[in-house]
């Protein structure tokens, strides 16, 4: 209905720690939706490209056009978590972001875009099992990495940048929602209720068909 109304605009944006599960539930909440509807747009580390432009310059080139749902697999919010976290740009920088976000997702609001902000949260000893897990699985041994480690030692750095984003960032045109993530089954429950109503908020509709569609005989 999403795509056939051709209306309304759809942006979620999942955010989590290594392991945290956005592949995952991208994989299970999504895996019954129409593929020409939802798009996935994965942000991993900035290309050269990416790097001369502003942080919202790479982001805003996904997003959603009317009749679509864009999934960002990570997002913007890197630019207050791993860039403030590894010291990436001053303290002044990132600061400022919280405000430069909040206006660029009102822009998006006023422009027909719902928003709907997860982050998946695990604790540090279901990181650590799910890490250990994919070092036991062969299925799963090309999703580790070694940078996951150094990674994991900024657990209480990372911690203090998510508490901070979500608490400056959570608005009523862009809300968060906290979901805790550890046992799957209810994070995906979640997420998918909280989709689903706010589809249903929406009030969409099929498109009107021509009055003398009765007539057309197909031979």
């Amino acid at each position: 209905m999403l795509y056939a109304e051709h209306k309304h605009k759809v942006l979620i944006v999942l955010q989590a720690m290594d392991t945290g599960g956005k592949d995952g539930t991208i994989r299970r909440v999504f895996e019954g939706v129409n593929p020409q509807t939802v798009r996935v747009a994965r942000f991993g580390v900035p290309t050269p490209d990416e790097l001369d432009h502003d942080f919202l310059w790479r982001v805003h080139k996904q997003m959603p056009g009317k009749g679509e749902m864009v999934i960002f697999n990570r997002s913007h919010y890197e630019g207050v978590l791993v860039e403030r976290v590894h010291k990436l740009v001053p303290e002044e920088v990132w600061k400022s972001r919280y405000q430069e976000i909040n206006r660029f997702e009102r822009i998006l609001c006023e422009e027909g875009t719902t928003i709907v902000k997860f982050y998946l949260h695990i604790d540090k000893d279901e990181q650590k099992k799910r890490l250990l897990d994919r070092l036991d699985d062969p299925t799963k041994r090309w999703k580790f990495s070694i940078h996951d480690l150094p990674e994991r030692e900024l657990w209480p750095e990372y911690m203090k940048a998510y508490e901070e984003a979500l608490e400056k960032t959570s608005t009523s045109w862009a809300p968060w929602f906290l979901i805790p993530a550890n046992n799957n089954w209810f994070r995906d429950v979640t997420i998918s209720t909280i989709i689903v109503r706010t589809l249903e908020k929406m009030d969409m509709h099929y498109p009107p068909v021509a009055k003398d569609l009765k007539s057309i005989v197909i031979k």
